[in-house]
């Protein structure tokens, strides 16, 4: 180890020793509170105590300090931006070599919240939120390091176990590393002491490519994606998703399993000797058995997924690929181009109905055989999140349909009440609204829906139960009975919109919401 991670590791091992546990910590008040209607808790670590200084985000929050007008929008902002780097960066260090050496591939573990394993769409998402302040720089303390960190060490976990969705931190960090052994029955097998949980869900390699794309667009950093094992990370994730494109029936009509198979004693468990219902193949989808929420499928062939892979691919080739060396990246460029046009053309061929309603709208989860399941998750990717993943744009005449349909009563997940109204989710029982659907609202909304924007805004800033922190579910109808008090995802996606906001609708930030 280099002489300076040694001092970093002392130092942290000390302000761990000296801080209170977060989870605790987020679950109490604190002055100085806010001041206004909710007089909302400040729950931001002392400085000794936060996982990651960026002079970049505090000179942010001061500056949004004499830009948003109501007080208790402000501290919930100032409490959630930040909430990643102050809270959830496990660890930070560099890859080892062979005998014993260190490299200088940096790597960073970053971890969910209150659940001790790094999810791979959950990073990811997480360092999004500070995707505008991101710079080219070769500081090891810069949030470029963060991000370069973040993605080399998902490469080394998709590699590794390219169909499961999260990990534990990896061998340098020093942890001593837990069995995650249970009843479930999965195929293929993984290391039990690297994998937290072996859900595969599509959106988790979608991922690692949305956090590439980010960083390439703000720093330009080509040389990066040159080094280590980025583009035998890619490889490794077609050659997954083309897997699981197959048809449940050989044409022989032999029934045949999927390369990953899944069974889980409790709730959910696909039924067919855990391969699911019989799905069509070779029709441009990929099936995902699980869901953003970690929730099984009905349908494997998620819509939103599918989206979400599908955008991502497409930008990963033109930003990134495209610019590699062509002895590098063979014939990848090609096959990723390919594999986003053929999931973008099976979305439209079977994920589009008819609803007699709402017109043409978006399924959530089909089988290419007819079978549809119509709602929306919370949980992102969404159906709601369409232009926000890039798939398509807001105006999209199905996408304004869907969305129609998602906010109203006729989706079975939308949930509403005099604390709060939006998308809920099956993961949280009815009757829960997500504040991360009500955040992706506001970051889809356009100024013809401004009314919606507003009241989404409203209901966020009066449902943390005086927290002031986003929650991953609340009660439409108790403010104090929630799920989850640190969901680091859903504060930064929160930081993300209004700093979306005051691109896009300055004036709404100067309105109060006492």
């Amino acid at each position: 180890m280099l002489p300076h991670l040694i001092a970093a590791a002392a130092v942290w091992t000390l302000a761990s020793a000296q801080c209170p546990l977060y989870a605790n910590y987020a679950n109490e008040k604190h002055a100085p509170y806010s001041g206004g209607r909710y007089n909302l808790s400040y729950q931001r670590p002392i400085p000794s105590c936060r996982t990651f200084h960026s002079p970049e985000v505090e000179e942010t929050i001061t500056r949004l300090k004499d830009i948003i007008v109501d007080p208790d929008l402000f501290r919930l902002f100032e409490n959630a931006y930040p909430n990643t780097l102050d809270t959830t960066i496990a660890w930070r260090g560099y890859a080892n070599g062979e005998n014993g050496t260190t490299t200088d591939e940096e790597l960073a573990f970053v971890v969910t919240g209150d659940i001790e394993a790094m999810w791979l769409r959950d990073s990811a998402n997480q360092l999004q939120a500070y995707t505008s302040l991101l710079q080219a720089n070769t500081s090891r303390d810069s949030l470029a390091s963060l991000f370069r960190g973040v993605i080399n060490l998902q490469g080394r976990y998709i590699q590794e176990a390219p169909f499961c969705n999260a990990f534990q931190a990896p061998s340098e960090a020093g942890r001593k590393a837990h069995s995650s052994m249970n009843s479930d029955t999965i195929t293929p097998s993984f290391d039990y002491m690297k994998v937290f949980s072996c859900n595969w869900e599509l959106d988790s390699l979608a991922s690692f490519l949305s956090l590439s794309n980010d960083y390439i667009t703000a720093t330009n950093d080509i040389t990066f994606f040159q080094k280590y094992q980025w583009v035998k990370t890619v490889e490794t994730i077609l050659q997954t998703a083309e897997s699981m494109r197959m048809d449940s029936y050989k044409e022989d009509g032999h029934w045949q399993h999927t390369p990953y198979t899944y069974c889980a004693p409790y709730g959910g468990t696909p039924i067919n000797d855990c391969n699911g219902s019989p799905h069509k193949g070779n029709i441009g989808l990929i099936r995902s058995f699980h869901r953003p929420s970690d929730d099984a499928c009905t349908y494997q062939y998620l819509i939103p997924s599918n989206m979400m892979f599908s955008a991502t691919l497409n930008s990963s080739a033109s930003l990134i690929m495209a610019k590699l060396d062509p002895s590098i990246t063979g014939n990848l460029t090609v096959w990723m181009k390919n594999m986003a046009t053929e999931v973008h053309q099976g979305i439209e061929e079977y994920g589009v109905i008819h609803d007699r309603t709402y017109g043409e709208i978006y399924a959530y989860e089909v089988d290419g055989y007819g079978g549809t399941n119509i709602m929306d998750d919370a949980n992102v990717p969404s159906l709601l999140s369409a232009p926000f993943l890039g798939y398509l744009n807001a105006s999209d005449t199905v996408y304004q349909n869907t969305r129609k349909k998602i906010l109203s009563k006729d989706n079975p997940y939308y949930a509403w009440g005099p604390v709060i109204s939006g998308v809920g989710s099956p993961h949280t029982r009815p009757g829960r609204p997500w504040p991360m659907a009500l955040i992706m609202e506001i970051l889809t909304g356009r100024e013809e829906n401004e009314g919606g924007v507003v009241r989404a805004l409203r209901d966020l800033v009066g449902s943390t139960g005086d927290l002031g922190l986003m929650h991953e579910s609340v009660s439409s109808h108790y403010e104090h009975v929630w799920s989850r008090q640190w969901f680091s995802w859903a504060n930064g996606l929160f930081g993300q919109a209004i700093l979306d906001l005051e691109k896009r609708m300055p004036h709404i930030l100067k309105m109060g919401f006492q």
